[in-house]
C-alpha cells in the first residue's frame, strides 16, 4: 500500500525538476530520507493562494479532512484508491491536489510469517511525484495541515510483489496534476500505473519495517542493521 517512501534526492535537482522558486524554505534542511514513514511531517509541492506559482510545504503525512470534529479521532488515510476517491473526496480531488515528491517506495512481499522489503525506482532513480491530495484542519491557529496519496492497481513489475501501486507522477505531468482547470478525464488518465519499463526494483533491508531505522542502510540487503 506504500507506506514508506525515500527521499534522498539533492535539493536543487528536486526544485528544478518541480519548477519551484528559490529559496526553498525550511523543507530545503531536510537531510536525506530512506525510511519515510506515516505521520512524519513531508515536504508537499502545490500551488500557492494565485493558483498559479508552486510552492513546497511540510505537511502531515495522514489526511484530515476539514470536515472531521476531531484530528485524533477516526481515520488519518495516508492513502487513498484511485477508483473510489471522487466518492467522498471529491471536493479534494477537484481542488485540492498536490505532488509529494520521492526518489523510491517500499513493498513486501509475503512469505510465510517472514516480509521480503523491495525498493522500486523510477527513470534510473530519478526524483517523481506520488499524487497527493491535502487539506487543513482549524479555523484558528494551531492548524493541522496533513496530506495523502493516492493508490492504484499495479503494473506487471509491481505485481510481483504487491496488489496496490501509487499512483506515479513525472514532470510531463506535474503542470495537470495542479491545473484546477483540469477535466475530470485527464485527472482519470493520469491515476493510473504507471508503465512497467521505466521502472526497476531491488531487495531492501528488512531494518526498513522499522520507522524508527533511517540511513543508506535501509537500501542495503543483509548489513546487519536490526
Amino acid at each position: 500500500m506504500c507506506g514508506r517512501y525515500t527521499l534522498t534526492t539533492e535539493w536543487g535537482e528536486v526544485a528544478n525538476e518541480f519548477g519551484l522558486p528559490e529559496p526553498l524554505g525550511a523543507a530545503a534542511d531536510l537531510p536525506p530520507r530512506y525510511n519515510v514513514a506515516p505521520s512524519q511531517p513531508v515536504p508537499v509541492v502545490a500551488l500557492k493562494a494565485d493558483r498559479v506559482t508552486r510552492g513546497l510545504a511540510m505537511l502531515r503525512w495522514g489526511l484530515v479532512p476539514y470536515w472531521s470534529n476531531d484530528p485524533t479521532v477516526g481515520p488519518r488515510p495516508i492513502n487513498l484508491k484511485a477508483e473510489t476517491v471522487a466518492w467522498k473526496f471529491g471536493e479534494h480531488l477537484r481542488q485540492k491536489r498536490c505532488l509529494v515528491p520521492a526518489d523510491g517506495f517500499y513493498e513486501w512481499k509475503a512469505e510465510g510469517r517472514r516480509k521480503r522489503p523491495f525498493r522500486f525506482t523510477v527513470d534510473g532513480g530519478r526524483v517523481f511525484a506520488f499524487a497527493g491530495l491535502w487539506d487543513v484542519w482549524g479555523d484558528t491557529p494551531p492548524k493541522l495541515a496533513t496530506c495523502c496519496t493516492l493508490t492504484t492497481t499495479p503494473n506487471d513489475l509491481v505485481a510481483t510483489v504487491h496488489d496496490r501501486m501509487p499512483v506515479i507522477l513525472t514532470a510531463e505531468h506535474f503542470a495537470d496534476w495542479l491545473d484546477p482547470a483540469t477535466t475530470d478525464r485527464r485527472l482519470r488518465e493520469l491515476m493510473t500505473a504507471f508503465p512497467a519499463g521505466r521502472m526497476a526494483v531491488a531487495e531492501a533491508n528488512p531494518a526498513v519495517n522499522k520507522a524508527t531505522v533511517e540511513g543508506p542502510e535501509c537500501l542495503a540487503v543483509g548489513s546487519g542493521v536490526k
